[in-house]
């Protein structure tokens, strides 16, 4: 096959996976509210719908990662959307709450395969060279799947309820899941089988232990890794807290929209798309500093524009809080990539996406219960000082000696077909 079929193929079917990745990792996040009004919960109760899935996929991303060197990147991302599809199917038939809870942590293992293999898939199966366009609709994919998966269950949810709006997001997993198997190409055979055919077991073993471990002490080594990785943590926690909250907040007093119509909310996802694909651009003029800084402030402005009861105010607000996010995402996760030691690249991506989930799943889940109990604008308080947090370990920790370096654009555009 030339290598752009090649490509092609490899393009189409990450794309679709992320799309069922993140459709249905995110599904449950508009219905919260009729979560919480079936089982009789409060917000920080029903956000667990949401945070347990993510908390199970920052804890299984690297094992994972790690096994996909003995079996090979291909079957984990096979095994990884098929997997969250029927867990999807099986979420509207959970006979409880806390067995509901159960299928949503089993998901986010499943989905923990996609997000934590492919990149790796994509740098060995295209090379440099076809890498950028195949990372590039592997983000495109990851977002739309998010915004497909809130629209769609969001719309959904006032006619066939909750069970119906799950449903329906599983058969759009379950459609894209068919296009990422038929379209996958074979990626390398597994480092550890290839090792195996010529040496011992446990002689292998030990010496992918030493690097693995090796590289995991070069991960945590580095203070600007560790300002990323804060960042992830901290600015993933904040957005998620926000939106698990959202639909409390549009569809309750004084706004009263329906849960449909709340749910278009969602659409500012499309800014944070557009936002990601810019981030280059403002590093290159501004450096990775400065602009990342500048992002967390920017987030943290679109979330106070959320306090007031004018509704075209609280869009507006979530629109800019959302661009604003997602090029911080971008900014950092490049500069992770970019700082990454070569001998821990993979470590490195690994505890950046940890980060990004576990903030996620722990923000999420107190983001909401501060609402539930303390209302709106204590949320606002709470997501800005951790906002705030990001801000001061970026500007007071990173050295400023590194700014003629973080201002390479060229450096940064490699960084992102790499790991953003």
């Amino acid at each position: 096959m030339p290598a752009t079929g090649t490509t092609r193929r490899v393009t189409i079917a990450v794309a679709a996976a992320g799309i069922s990745s993140f459709a249905l990792l995110y599904a449950p996040q508009p219905v919260l509210p009729q979560l919480a009004e079936q089982y009789h919960l409060d917000p920080g109760g029903a956000s667990l719908a949401v945070s347990v899935a993510t908390g199970a996929l920052a804890i299984a991303v690297l094992p994972i990662a790690v096994l996909s060197e003995v079996v090979g990147r291909r079957p984990v991302i096979i095994a990884s959307v098929v997997a969250s599809v029927v867990f999807g199917f099986l979420l509207p038939l959970a006979p409880s709450y806390p067995a509901l809870l159960v299928l949503r942590a089993l998901q986010g293992v499943a989905i923990a395969g996609f997000p934590g293999v492919a990149a790796a898939y994509l740098a060995e199966r295209l090379g440099k060279a076809g890498v950028a366009a195949a990372v590039g609709a592997m983000i495109a994919g990851n977002t739309v799947g998010g915004m497909v998966g809130r629209l769609a269950a969001g719309f959904t949810a006032g006619p066939f309820g909750y069970h119906g709006a799950l449903i329906v997001v599983a058969v759009i997993g379950a459609v894209c899941t068919v296009v990422t198997v038929l379209a996958l190409p074979p990626g390398e055979q597994g480092n550890f089988a290839i090792a195996f055919a010529d040496r011992r077991r446990s002689e292998v073993l030990r010496e992918q232990g030493r690097a693995v471990l090796a590289g995991l002490g070069a991960a945590v080594r580095k203070p600007v890794l560790l300002v990323q990785y804060a960042v992830a943590l901290l600015a993933m926690g904040s957005f998620v807290a926000l939106y698990n909250a959202a639909g409390f907040r549009l569809t309750g007093e004084p706004l009263d929209l329906s849960p449909a119509v709340a749910s278009l909310v969602f659409l500012a996802y499309a800014m944070g798309s557009v936002s990601s694909a810019t981030a280059g651009r403002l590093v290159g003029r501004f450096g990775r500093r400065r602009s990342l800084a500048g992002a967390l402030l920017l987030t943290i402005a679109g979330a106070a524009l959320t306090l007031s009861d004018a509704l075209p105010l609280v869009i507006a607000g979530f629109v800019v809080l959302t661009g604003a996010f997602f090029a911080a995402h971008a900014v950092a996760n490049g500069w992770a990539a970019a700082e990454a030691p070569e001998n821990a690249r993979g470590q490195v991506g690994g505890l950046y996406t940890l980060s990004y989930y576990l903030g996620s799943s722990v923000g999420g889940a107190v983001g909401a219960t501060v609402y539930g109990k303390a209302g709106w604008t204590w949320l606002i308080v709470l997501t800005a000082c951790w906002l705030a947090l990001a801000v001061a370990a970026v500007v007071l920790v990173v050295p400023r000696s590194v700014k003629a370096s973080l201002r390479d654009s060229g450096s940064l555009k490699e960084a992102f077909t790499e790991r953003v």
